[in-house]
């Protein structure tokens, strides 16, 4: 488990929890959610997704909006960061990662989304 990480809050009837990386998906394509930054670091890590952040929507300094910059994908709009400051930022927002590791066909996905469940328009 990570030093730093907060529990997933919110309800998630539909989404299996992972807390370790050594966790996986009980089948394709089943929707996941974790808080665990070794997890979300070893996911994106798989893909070549670089940590990221949406210029211009900083907040004092601070990342704004976070994202990945997956290869391929056109990222020329985000703004590569450190992981320290994603991390950062997610620990600050209280933010689960909902994702994907494999698509139903077994093919592996990028499908991810960051969710404030104190906040509708996380």
């Amino acid at each position: 488990m990570s030093e730093k990480h907060h529990p997933v809050t919110g309800e998630h009837k539909y989404e299996q929890e992972i807390g370790a990386p050594d966790e996986h998906e009980e089948r394709p394509g089943r929707s996941l959610i974790t808080t665990d930054h070794d997890v979300i670091k070893e996911w994106a890590e798989e893909r070549g997704a670089k940590p990221a952040t949406v210029p211009g929507t900083e907040h004092e300094g601070r990342p704004g909006v976070l994202r990945f910059d997956f290869p391929g994908y056109g990222g020329g709009d985000l703004k590569e960061i450190s992981w320290d400051e994603w991390f950062t930022t997610f620990e600050e927002r209280k933010l689960n990662f909902i994702y994907q590791e494999h698509r139903k066909d077994g093919s592996p996905s990028n499908f991810f989304r960051l969710e404030n469940p104190e906040r509708e328009d996380a």
